[in-house]
């Protein structure tokens, strides 16, 4: 299914993967990262939060040794050679802690894959076996002071020399993780002022120099600091593939981050209400624990309901790349829309875990003494990272509309067959909204939409929702389990779609054509409740026995 294809294709259960299709080789890998995790990791969380010398570089080291910083790269490189759910049941394993998935993320994930994907042959000898024994640390260097999501602003320039073997290189990026300890940088600047190019530079260039610690809200155990050139001679063959085409690689690399952080953000999520049922079960007021009363019950069970979909879309996203045909790049691009919202539901998902958790933990939530604070704290970037989420929700239907522009999608809404089935009605008139707006909003403003952020933000919304619903549906449908969960979230989904595609009809249509629309969306909008107390409850009864998701 090409990427997008989900609003106007019908998907079977058993075309999606999920969790559950994990093999006896990933899950190994899976026990390696926890291991790990609980034997290197846990034991040192506190040095990497009051920033211990040389630790962050030591654990890395550590994770080499197990192969964890090489799952994606090749074999003759001094990698496993692995596929993209090996990556992410490790990432997710190792995020059970934010500081140090960020070391372990930023290095392995956009510090190493620029080289993998784009590199050349020399260069991928040369790079590849020193990032694959974390030999050298390696940083991912876009953003600049002028320069975030807009990376076409950047500053930063590379110049040429006389004899053209040699481009000086000038300027400085912000907000660099690894950037206190990173040997080895992926830098984007203009050669000649001009053309986007991507470099692979070496701390031992001379010339590269790294600002103080940023002092920042979470994530106090990752390095974070400003990257200083002055005067970096870049060997010509450190160009990182095409001189002004630096803007595809930033894309690319940023499509594969979405993605992980997607699944990274879930494992947080999960990570957070673990901790509230913990401590649901063991606090008491009025005579008994909290984790009896109802109100503390609806808010462990919407977590996992939020957990469930977007687990149930990052998992579904994974299984399509890797099923694809070409390579494993051009299947990120592919799927770049499904990516972006893997990054928004799951970072959203996991801010409202973390929310509800230290809500329920109370006053004691509020401490630096319990994790949820920290996972609290540290949570919050992720609707920054990889773009941020208002950039993600503008792309999604630009890059819908920009594939039915060039015939790569049909978006045409159609009516379809009437069906019994409640759950799969809804599902089909969700997507009968997202392609009536699409195409209202469309219509309305032509080429000048993407100036009207509003609309698109809704219409991502919208989207979004679409995805996350058949996801859902697809996997309980295709593994039995989770029909509460199922029941509750499409008619949730289908309510907050309903409040979105009433925005853009108010903004895209008026009088009689307004008026019309709306008796549509109402109809299609309408479903017969179902008990959400009772699913709800019957769900937190099945999470607090097991004390996690």
């Amino acid at each position: 299914m090409a990427g997008g294809a989900f609003l106007v294709k019908e998907s079977t259960p058993g075309s999606v993967f999920t969790p559950e299709d994990l093999c006896d080789e990933h899950l190994a890998i899976a026990r390696t990262a926890e291991e790990f995790f609980r034997n290197e990791i846990a034991p040192n969380v506190e040095g990497l939060l009051h920033q211990e010398p040389g630790l962050g570089r030591r654990l890395l080291r550590k994770s080499a040794e197990l192969g964890l910083t090489g799952i994606l790269i090749p074999e003759q490189f001094g990698g496993l050679e692995l596929d993209l759910p090996s990556a992410l049941v490790a990432a997710q394993a190792l995020a059970r802690d934010a500081s140090y998935s960020a070391w372990h993320g930023a290095h392995s994930g956009i510090g190493t894959l620029p080289i993998l994907y784009f590199g050349t042959e020399e260069q991928k000898r040369k790079y590849l076996p020193r990032l694959a024994s974390a030999e050298m640390i390696a940083a991912y260097a876009l953003t600049e002071p002028q320069a975030g999501s807009d990376a076409q602003a950047a500053r930063t320039r590379a110049d040429l020399t006389a004899n053209g073997t040699t481009y000086i290189l000038n300027g400085q990026k912000m907000w660099i993780t690894n950037g206190g300890d990173a040997d080895l940088f992926t830098v984007f600047a203009k050669v000649g002022g001009e053309k986007l190019t991507a470099f692979l530079v070496e701390r031992a260039f001379g010339g590269v120099s790294s600002g103080a610690e940023e002092k920042k809200m979470g994530l106090k155990g990752s390095s974070t600091t400003a990257i200083y050139f002055e005067n970096v001679p870049v060997p010509a063959a450190n160009v990182l593939g095409e001189i002004g085409r630096g803007h595809i690689i930033a894309f690319n690399i940023l499509n594969i981050g979405r993605l992980k952080l997607g699944t990274t953000a879930v494992a947080g999520a999960k990570r957070a209400l673990e901790l509230s049922i913990r401590y649901a079960k063991e606090r008491k007021a009025f005579g008994s624990p909290i984790a009896e009363f109802g109100a503390i019950r609806h808010k462990l069970a919407e977590m996992a309901i939020r957990i469930y979909a977007a687990e149930s879309m990052a998992w579904r996203t994974a299984g399509l790349i890797q099923a694809a045909s070409g390579t494993e790049l051009e299947s990120i691009e592919e799927y770049a829309i499904e990516c972006s919202m893997v990054k928004v539901y799951g970072s959203e998902a996991l801010d409202y875990a973390a929310d509800e958790g230290v809500q329920i933990h109370g006053g004691y939530g509020y401490h630096q003494d319990y994790e949820i604070e920290r996972i609290y704290r540290d949570s919050r970037i992720n609707r920054i990272f990889e773009g941020t989420n208002e950039i993600n929700r503008l792309l999604i239907p630009s890059m819908l509309l920009k594939r039915a522009a060039r015939g790569k999608l049909n978006l045409s809404a159609t009516i379809a067959e009437p069906v019994e089935d409640e759950e799969t009605r809804l599902l089909q008139n969700a997507k009968q909204i997202a392609l009536l707006t699409l195409g209202l909003a469309a219509g309305r403003y032509g080429t000048a939409l993407d100036k009207q952020q509003e609309i698109l933000m809704c219409l991502a919304d919208t989207v979004m929702e679409v995805f996350a619903m058949e996801s859902s549906w697809l996997r309980a449908r295709k593994t039995g389990l989770a029909a509460e969960i199922c029941a509750v979230f499409l008619r949730d989904a289908m309510a907050r779609i309903q409040q979105s595609a009433r925005c853009v009809l108010g903004a895209c249509t008026d009088g009689e054509e307004l008026r019309s629309h709306d008796v549509a969306l109402r109809r299609l909008t309408t479903y017969e409740p179902v008990n959400a107390i009772a699913l709800r409850r019957k769900i937190a009864e099945q999470l607090l026995p097991r004390g996690r998701y």
